[in-house]
């Protein structure tokens, strides 16, 4: 089963959701924003997308740059920060059979969900 991580008013989110619906796969769709990940749970996605964390951060966000922009900070202050501030997780994040991708590129979602 593919797992969503969707932000619903994020375009490539929602076309993402499209081309996995189109696909005629199961999935599960989890809105981060209103449950956010816990501390492993995002920890483990980080290490399915082999990535450090502050890849997942959404750099240009407002949150990010009027807050956090300036701070040195380390991966688990990084991480519990996405946690505290889900806004700030790149999107869309897409699971399956234990590896993940960032889903900002349609090619890229098509070869990973067949």
């Amino acid at each position: 089963m593919i797992q969503i991580y969707h932000n619903s008013r994020c375009g490539k989110s929602r076309n993402c959701v499209l081309l996995i619906e189109n696909s005629k796969q199961a999935f599960e769709v989890i809105h981060y924003l209103k449950t956010p990940p816990s501390f492993e749970e995002l920890s483990n996605l980080i290490q399915m997308l082999n990535i450090e964390p502050i890849n997942l951060v959404r750099q240009k966000e407002k949150i990010w740059i009027e807050n956090f922009k300036n701070i040195e900070m380390n991966d688990q202050e990084i991480i519990r920060t996405l946690i505290a501030n889900p806004i700030l997780i790149e999107r869309p994040i897409l699971v399956k059979n234990e590896r993940a991708i960032i889903g900002r590129d349609l090619e890229k979602i098509t070869y990973f969900i067949s």
